[in-house]
């Protein structure tokens, strides 16, 4: 057995949104690899079966299933942007079924099996054509400037690729899903004309023909994160009023939405790149949801008129789940695995790092000087006796958290506790899976309420003698980069910092970031000069390595460019690295190379400003 190394990024399997036959026989599943050679991350559909090897069906993502099990649809480019796919099952080449301009989105099928629908891209592009912006809802990070693109309904017929465009107009519809007679189609928009400003959404139902009707349904007042049919009913995932504090699932009960009542102080995780959780589902009477409880994303079981319980016991970090057949599938991380498959409880793959053996974070918890307890997890050669160099690495959101699982995104922390570091990884104020008061504690206080919880417990590992206290250093990305450059506009305690996907001007982010109204608006409060790292940059004396992606448009990258500017003109060591292209995730979905250097170049400041060596 050899410890992980930063080469072992190109040989991570990630496996992701599996589906489970519906005779819940076998589960179609996607795996992404890096590709060194092209410098390109590569997905494909694969199938795992009990008591099988899983095998490799074809280059793609987004498997779903027909309804009777005989056909695979997937989305890949087929000589432009992404189409849907259609694989027999029973043998034989996928079939090219749609030819949308600008590409389709992930496939729906009707219930009869006999149409698909989807949401996908609509408008036309010229590049040089002047760009004319009415509402907030001009850009979006990955995508970059949306040119008055618009998402809306298509529904194509499986038989002969006929295509109708179902919804139109100025306005963005979610994904869609199908009425179980197979009459209306729902989806989430928002139509309000001041939606930019308001956060708010809607559910609405359309006939699946050319240009249908839309009807709104249910009271207004809920923001609308997805929509499902479910066990008779629509359901959303939201808010009631405002989009702060937990995410919860709604039922539609005639004409308003009444809360599904789970019994827990927890926040419903629906999953998206970065958050694992997955769309809620029936498991025959059975609601299943997931939600984040102390780090981890637990699936949970909610029986008509019962109490939520978990079904899916340890440490498991769920992320995608699917049900046929009265049987349960699912992805999920552990402490040795970045993601396995599994089904009914029976992992039905084996993607951890061959040969490695991985350190295992420990969960420890911290008071606060005001009383309140912080988890964290520490990764280290607990072989160790000495006092020795140690990083803290702060998690991005604010409302995310870490997890005691292998993370395929940080490889820097093997390779840190291989070296003999400690690696301190907190969940602070703000982090999910503590209960919504926690979740909801640095609103209008960002870093003014949670800057102790990072220092507490720093004291604590260095009085206990596993810190050297001349050998500390702090990194993070988002978040995690804004409170980088807060902590050290606070202390001079750090030997090195690295933050990455910055914010260091709350009032400027404001009006940059995609989504910088609803940060302004729902998380600074308007609060900016106090809690902003730049008002005390003439404080920092640590030396900087900032990390930024070229196009973020979330953590736009001028944040970057202030705090570089502002370290160089004071002569305080920094360096500043763009990856061109690169968007606010590219440390978790950009290129390769990107995200090898990205590690790689945490592991070379820090040996250069922290263990002494000469760069």
């Amino acid at each position: 057995m050899r410890r992980l190394s930063l080469d072992d990024l190109y040989g991570l399997a990630l496996p992701g949104d599996p589906q489970l036959r519906p005779d819940g026989s076998a589960v179609a599943y996607t795996l992404t690899t890096a590709d060194r050679e092209s410098d390109a991350n590569v997905t494909e559909i694969w199938l795992a079966a009990p008591g099988a090897t899983p095998r490799r069906l074809a280059t793609g993502a987004a498997p779903r299933w027909s309804p009777d099990g005989r056909t695979l649809a997937f989305l890949r480019p087929a000589g432009g942007p992404p189409q849907i796919h259609l694989l027999p099952m029973d043998g034989g080449e996928p079939r090219v079924l749609t030819s949308a301009p600008l590409g389709a989105g992930v496939p729906v099928w009707s219930p009869d099996g006999t149409r698909i629908a989807y949401a996908g891209p609509t408008g036309e592009v010229d590049q040089n054509a002047p760009i004319v912006i009415d509402t907030l809802e001009y850009k979006a990070d990955g995508a970059g400037l949306l040119r008055g693109l618009t998402t809306h309904l298509f529904v194509v017929d499986v038989e002969d690729g006929a295509s109708a465009q179902v919804t139109s107009g100025d306005f963005h519809a979610g994904p869609p899903a199908w009425a179980p007679d197979g009459d209306l189609l729902a989806f989430t928009a928002g139509l309000d004309p001041d939606r930019d400003l308001d956060i708010c959404g809607g559910l609405y139902l359309v006939e699946p023909k050319q240009d249908g009707a839309l009807e709104r349904a249910g009271g207004a007042g809920v923001i609308c994160a997805g929509v499902w049919w479910l066990g008779g009913r629509w359901v959303v995932a939201g808010y009631r009023e405002v989009p702060e504090g937990h995410t919860r699932l709604f039922a539609l009960e005639g004409d308003d939405f009444a809360e599904i009542q789970t019994g827990l102080d927890r926040n419903v995780m629906i999953g998206a790149p970065a958050y694992p959780g997955a769309t809620p589902t029936i498991n025959g009477d059975d609601l299943l949801f997931c939600v984040r409880d102390r780090g981890l994303t637990h699936l949970y079981r909610l029986a008509p008129g019962g109490v939520a319980e978990r079904i899916v016991d340890g440490e498991h970090n769920v992320a995608g789940v699917s049900v046929a057949a009265g049987r349960v599938a699912y992805v999920a991380s552990t402490p040795c695995s970045a993601g396995d498959v599994y089904l009914d409880g029976e992992a039905l793959t084996d993607h951890a790092p061959e040969g490695v053996e991985l350190f295992q974070p420990r969960s420890r918890t911290f008071s606060a000087p005001d009383g309140t307890p912080v988890e964290a997890f520490v990764l280290r050669d607990e072989t160790l006796t000495e006092p020795g160099p140690l990083l803290l690495d702060i998690h991005g959101g604010p409302h995310n958290a870490w997890a005691p699982v292998f993370d395929g995104v940080h490889l820097y922390h093997q390779a840190l506790a291989a070296q003999g570091w400690t690696v301190l990884l907190v969940n602070p104020r703000a982090s999910d899976g503590y209960g919504e008061a926690f979740y909801t504690a640095t609103a209008g206080a960002w870093g003014i309420s949670d800057e102790d919880d990072f220092l507490t417990p720093l004291d604590v590992l260095v009085e206990e003698g596993v810190a050297d206290p001349a050998r500390l250093a702090v990194t993070g990305y988002s978040y995690g980069g804004y409170m980088t450059c807060w902590l050290t506009s606070r202390t001079g305690r750090f030997a090195a910092a690295v933050p990455g996907g910055v914010v260091v001007d709350l009032r400027s982010m404001a009006g940059t970031a995609d989504l910088g109204y609803f940060l302004a608006k729902h998380e600074v409060r308007g609060e900016f000069v106090e809690q902003s790292p730049i008002t005390n940059v003439g404080d920092v004396v640590t030396p900087t390595l900032i990390l930024h992606g070229g196009a973020d448009d979330r953590c736009p990258v001028g944040q970057a460019e202030q705090w570089f500017e502002a370290l160089r003109e004071r002569r305080v060591p920094v360096r500043l690295v763009r990856y061109p292209g690169g968007s606010h995730l590219f440390i978790v979905n950009g290129r390769p190379s990107h995200r090898f250097d990205y590690n790689e170049r945490i592991l070379t400041w820090l040996e250069q400003w922290v263990s002494g060596s000469p760069n």
